[in-house]
């Protein structure tokens, strides 16, 4: 009977890979071709160097899986998330980035994962289109919002990181997207005579957006908006702003 039942155990440790008397690391030696972590990242590194960044990818995905305690365990993580957002790839590599960031939230590395998911929602909101069709702020910008969003993160967990001031520069580009996407907005509501909600589309630009490119026009469609409800003590108000403000403005904008 305990012949039989010591068996059993036997058996299940070697199905399983694991073994009181040390067959996780055999296990890990199997799944990495017995290679160490370094020469596994090493060789995933030429991957790259090669073009061959799928490949690349699962080598680096066999260190997490085999050593994920190892320096080049976090590296890994890293080179994963970077070269899926070369690939475009820009939902997995802010999942990845994600997973980091919760797995390793103060050490040395974070900021930069903090910088890069930034990054992957920004380069997700972009359209090889943009310089030459369309505006980004007319699209949808959930993106833009989220790429603001983690940049100013980043700032406030890491204010002292050396991504931190590139950061700050990215942040003014993303703000005048949103600003204008919500200028877009107003001027939807101003040609559908909806004057009260293009007032108030106005109004969230210059609280939200402070030294945003469309405030002057906001200031200016938030008058004529006035104007149309005979709020003209009010028009009048955000005329007087504008013009103290921005004295050699004209609009940049038409209505249809």
């Amino acid at each position: 009977m305990k012949f039989r039942l010591f068996f059993a155990f036997s058996l299940v440790c070697f199905l399983s890979g694991c073994s009181v008397f040390g067959g996780n690391k055999d296990t890990k030696n199997l799944v990495a071709d017995g290679l160490t972590p370094k020469e596994l990242y090493e060789q995933a590194e030429d991957k790259v160097d090669a073009g061959s960044i799928e490949q690349a990818i699962d080598q680096y995905e066999m260190i997490l899986s085999s050593y994920p305690g190892s320096k080049y365990a976090i590296q890994a993580r890293l080179d994963i998330a970077f070269n899926l957002l070369k690939q475009k790839k820009y939902n997995r590599s802010i999942t990845t980035l994600n997973q980091f960031i919760n797995k390793y939230p103060d050490i040395p590395a974070t900021p930069y994962a903090y910088y890069l998911r930034g990054v992957a929602a920004e380069k997700k909101s972009s359209s090889i289109l943009d310089k030459l069709i369309t505006d980004s702020a007319q699209r949808d910008v959930e993106s833009v919002r989220d790429a603001y969003g983690y940049f100013v993160e980043l700032i406030e967990t890491f204010p002292n990181s050396k991504y931190a001031e590139d950061a700050k520069l990215k942040l003014a580009v993303l703000r005048n997207t949103l600003a204008r996407h919500e200028f877009y907005v107003a001027l939807y509501y101003t040609d559908i005579n909806s004057n009260v909600a293009a007032i108030n589309r106005c109004k969230y630009i210059i609280e939200n957006y402070p030294n945003s490119a469309p405030i002057p026009d906001a200031l200016h469609l938030m008058a004529f908006n006035y104007n149309l409800i005979n709020a003209n003590d009010l028009a009048t108000d955000a005329m007087e702003i504008l013009n103290s403000s921005y004295p050699n403005y004209s609009p940049s904008y038409s209505l249809k």
